[in-house]
């Protein structure tokens, strides 16, 4: 079983910079997609960012586009989250999520139903 261990959070000033991390166990890193999803507290999850298997397709939600970058290293089994440019808004528990894709290429998956493993959260605080 595949298991997602995150890091990097912390608190930044408004305007700073963080770089999550996303680690998984095993040896099927390669068959995953992968995502970044939020939430506030108060508010539901949301979709930050994905990438698909080979991390050659990639998305973002409108709210971060411009300022967040995601990359993937096959060989280190991880994905990152580059985050440039924060806002208070941005703070949130931010979680990593993993689902399998046998087959064809697929699109990055946005819709957190799809993903079927998750991390334990770091949180993000931004102060203003």
């Amino acid at each position: 079983q595949v298991q997602l261990v995150e890091s990097g959070g912390g608190l930044v000033q408004a305007g700073g910079s963080l770089r999550l991390s996303c680690t998984a166990s095993g040896r099927t890193f390669s068959s995953l997609a992968m995502g970044w999803f939020r939430q506030a507290p108060g508010k539901e999850r949301e979709f930050v960012s994905a990438i698909e298997r080979s991390g050659g397709s990639i998305a973002f939600a409108a709210s971060v586009k411009g300022r967040f970058a995601i990359s993937r290293d096959n060989a280190k089994n991880t994905v990152y989250l580059q985050m440039n440019t924060l806002k208070p808004e941005d703070t949130a528990v931010y979680y990593c999520a993993a689902v399998q894709i046998i087959g064809a290429m697929t699109p990055p998956i946005t819709r957190a139903s799809e993903y079927d493993i998750w991390g334990q959260g770091t949180q993000v605080t931004v102060s203003s």
